[in-house]
């Protein structure tokens, strides 16, 4: 018998398919924008050098050093002068297409809902993550996974990022509970599992991508159905 009574997710890259969505978003744009007019041979030599610079300015949006808006842009705008593009009126434009866009795909890790399905009637459920205010939502409605979910939480809405042990602390409020009954699900081994072990919660990390790691962690999975065996 499990002694959890409430469950937290992270979403992008736990749940929702991170990779997968944003390069179909990335190839339609690729379309719409006429890359190789720009000079852009293919979306995969884009992505090349646009992975780095996004997992990089997600870390430094995490840790507090760059702004939201700063993220927003400049990820393409430093992409795009990979190829040599300097233009910063493009890469607002093609930023706001993809916030735009970006949401309304569903690929899920597989297991996604067979797990929340079977979590749903033994715990309550809910999510914590750093991603925008404006797209969660609906990345959890255009998927319809967000019924298993009884808080949404951001990091926009709390003021903290995670690793952040406040935004844990918050949380854990929010959902009206301790951290003894609470255990923390996530793929980002700083922002979700050491932030949740600083707060004091439990972790499985979703190691789906073979991190090797010598963190102190509770549990830690390569697949979302191993859960069942944990939970």
């Amino acid at each position: 018998m499990s002694k959890y009574k409430h469950i937290f997710f992270d979403l992008d890259r736990t749940l929702w398919d991170f990779e997968t969505n944003s390069f179909e978003t990335l190839s339609e744009l690729s379309i719409k924008y006429k890359f190789k007019d720009l000079g852009i041979e293919s979306i995969d030599s884009f992505i090349t050098q646009y992975n780095p610079i996004n997992n990089r300015m997600w870390d430094e949006y995490g840790k507090g050093i760059i702004d939201k808006k700063t993220l927003r842009y400049g990820r393409f705008s430093e992409a795009l002068l990979k190829f040599n593009i300097n233009d910063k009126q493009l890469a607002k434009q093609f930023a706001d297409d993809y916030i735009a866009s970006s949401p309304l795909k569903t690929a899920l890790f597989p297991h996604t809902k067979e797990v929340l399905e079977y979590l749903n009637q033994k715990y309550f459920l809910h999510i914590i993550t750093n991603g925008f205010e404006e797209v969660q939502h609906t990345k959890l409605k255009k998927c319809k996974i967000d019924h298993y979910f009884n808080q949404i939480i951001t990091s926009e809405q709390v003021g903290f990022n995670k690793p952040d042990i406040r935004i844990f602390h918050y949380s854990l409020s929010a959902a009206n509970t301790t951290t003894e009954d609470s255990l923390m699900i996530g793929d980002n081994l700083q922002a979700d599992i050491v932030g949740a072990r600083n707060a004091g919660v439990n972790q499985v990390f979703f190691n789906h991508s073979g991190e090797v790691h010598d963190e102190l962690i509770t549990h830690e999975i390569s697949s979302l159905k191993e859960l069942l065996t944990i939970l």
